[in-house]
């Protein structure tokens, strides 16, 4: 409370003085995000957690991301910036339920088509392959030992990285949990927006649309209009096996931020547990998956 107390201090000469105490708000697993009123206006004020840059987060690129969505509608403005927060306006919402989400899928596949074809450029790429490397080396070097499921999530990782090259990186979200969608209730539209930008990157479209489609449930009729609404015409086989394979690869980074996490985070969460039941998951996917078809077929 001593760190946002400063904070406070530091965002009135900026943005008005506070009024009442901040409240903290819940749902956050890596930082701690708080809702203050300065200057008559109600802001959310997000604390990075310790050592979030280990995981691969650019907070100058979570700015800059942030930004670019606001101005396309689809995330709250950001307010100010400060090297230890990121200060964006509150937006009264409510979170979005999954079957919800799977009903206005074509809502959200607009909103990340509109973000991946936006001109922003952020100062950070994101790769799967390389963001297990990292985290299985800062595993190491803090005296941890890396689960058996690991190299066999980052085997497949750099197979669907090898049958899927990038060759124009597009700026990207990389975390769409349900969590990390709201829908405004303050602006008389309902707009579904998109908040939690602290992992993009410029990376892989598709990589938004599986981690989308998995994190949230969906099914294969789901899946099917996403990648219409997305692509403005029914999908390629290519398409749908490039989905199915990113799919697998967000469980794969899911796990593994997990097993990152229980060695570098000190919020109360149980990251192993975490890492375990997508480690869980990812397996009993694979397991069932026609992954040399789909990868067959994504080459194509």
């Amino acid at each position: 409370m001593a760190e946002l107390s400063d904070i406070l201090q530091r965002l009135e000469s900026s943005l008005g003085p506070l009024t009442g105490e901040p409240t903290p708000l819940d749902g956050g697993i890596t930082n701690r995000n708080f809702r203050a009123t300065l200057g008559g206006e109600d802001y959310v004020i997000r604390q990075p957690g310790k050592d979030t840059d280990l995981l691969g987060i650019d907070r100058d690129a979570e700015r800059l991301a942030n930004e670019a969505a606001a101005r396309l509608g689809i995330a709250p403005a950001v307010a100010a910036a400060l090297d230890d927060c990121l200060v964006t306006r509150f937006i009264s919402c409510r979170p979005v339920a999954r079957a919800e989400l799977a009903d206005g899928v074509e809502e959200i596949a607009l909103a990340l088509r509109s973000f991946h074809d936006c001109p922003a450029h952020l100062p950070t790429s994101f790769r799967i392959p390389e963001l297990l490397e990292s985290y299985a080396r800062i595993v190491h070097a803090r005296g941890g030992r890396l689960p058996a499921s690991y190299s066999e999530a980052a085997d497949l990782a750099a197979r669907v990285a090898r049958a899927l090259p990038v060759d124009r990186p597009r700026p990207c979200h990389n975390d769409l949990l349900a969590g990390n969608i709201i829908r405004a209730q303050d602006d008389g539209r309902g707009r579904m927006m998109i908040v939690d930008w602290e992992y993009a990157g410029m990376g892989d479209p598709r990589f938004d649309l599986g981690n989308l489609s998995i994190n949230n449930d969906f099914g294969e009729a789901t899946d099917e209009r996403l990648l219409t609404a997305y692509h403005g015409h029914p999908p390629s086989d290519a398409q749908r096996a490039a989905l199915k394979l990113m799919r697998l690869l967000s469980d794969a980074r899911e796990a593994a931020w997990g097993v990152v996490q229980a060695h570098v985070s000190e919020l109360d969460f149980d990251f192993e547990g975490y890492g375990r039941e997508h480690f869980e998951r990812l397996r009993d996917d694979a397991v069932q998956a026609n992954i040399e078809e789909w990868l067959a077929a994504a080459s194509a």
